[in-house]
């Protein structure tokens, strides 16, 4: 075992469907010499040359457009966008297009591409560089969205992104990138989509999150260790295909369910979770559902009041401590 950033095992990743798959090729603004917003392409442009790490204009559209005719045309592109923000500029693309192809040519024609960008916020870049968009994706049929929580996952994950038949949307939470992880010499294995992993036994409460809310979630669940209240974490790992199988079995057995989602609390996926839970987990709950999101509101700049809007380790905490004790 190794100690090694989630950025590491990405870039990791990268590079070895690069050197496994000629068909691969990477694309964005600044993924280049520069390496990337946040570093993860950095160095590979010396390996694989700007044929196949091709730094972009900047234009979500024409990237997002080019890669769907790559994939078409029996490519394997690998799309970064600098901030899971700037997905609003290619909505067209994967609305209209990328998610409709299988659909429309009854499965004789496919765009498998992969979409990685950074979501999420922490780090002070106000409302235009902080969002999270999974519950916007998570309303298009045929796009799959990827959320890791762990370099592992996100090293796993991304090797089945990189075989399947299907657009990706990869998420990649920034407070993320940094945070060092016990992961094999080699490669972690391939994880299968629709998977969720139990990252935490428990039994008085389940806890149901995904990317860097598993963190948040896992933290909470070890300080109310010392309250003698019991946590169990879910790790969604992917949000389309969603496992609703793992969250309801754990559910249904420690009968009290908090969600914890970074974005916005109206039209939110906590709520869609909450509701399958419901129909699916009738008569099991022995105390009402909750939830635990960011308000209706736009993310600060100042980091003061960003970290009073966004979920954190204190208040998953307090809102899974008056759960229990309901």
């Amino acid at each position: 075992m190794r100690n090694e950033t989630y950025t590491t095992l990405i870039r990791e990743t990268l590079a070895a469907a690069l050197r496994n798959d000629p068909r691969v090729f990477l694309l964005g603004e600044d993924i280049g010499t520069y390496g990337g917003a946040f570093g993860v392409t950095r160095g590979l442009i010396d390996e694989f040359g700007p044929e196949r790490v091709r730094d972009t204009p900047i234009s979500e559209a024409t990237i997002v457009g080019m890669a769907i005719g790559a994939a078409l045309s029996g490519l394997r592109p690998v799309v970064e966008i600098m901030f899971m923000d700037f997905l609003t500029l290619a909505l067209d693309q994967l609305i209209n297009q990328a998610s409709k192809l299988r659909y429309v040519h009854q499965g004789q024609q496919t765009a498998p591409f992969v979409l990685r960008t950074p979501t999420g916020g922490g780090r002070g870049y106000g409302a235009t560089h902080s969002q999270c968009f999974e519950s916007l994706l998570l309303t298009i049929p045929g796009i799959q969205i990827v959320c890791p929580a762990t370099a592992a996952d996100a090293s796993g994950l991304l090797q089945t992104a990189l075989t399947g038949e299907d657009p990706v949307i990869f998420c990649e939470h920034k407070l993320l990138y940094p945070r060092r992880f016990a992961v094999p010499a080699t490669l972690p294995e391939p994880v299968p989509f629709g998977k969720a992993r139990v990252a935490r036994r428990g039994e008085d409460l389940t806890i149901v999150a995904w990317s860097h809310a598993v963190l948040l979630a896992e933290q909470a669940a070890a300080q109310l260790e010392s309250e003698e209240i019991s946590v169990e974490v879910i790790d969604l790992r992917t949000l389309a295909p969603l496992d609703m199988d793992t969250v309801c079995q754990s559910v249904a057995r420690t009968g009290r369910v908090l969600i914890v989602e970074e974005g916005p609390m109206t039209g939110g996926v906590a709520g869609e979770i909450g509701f399958r839970i419901q129909e699916q987990v009738t008569g099991q709950l022995t105390a009402p559902m909750r939830r635990l999101t960011a308000p209706d509101a736009p993310v600060p700049a100042a980091r003061t009041l960003e970290a009073a809007m966004l979920p954190s380790v204190a208040s998953v905490t307090a809102a899974a401590l008056d759960l229990a004790t309901f």
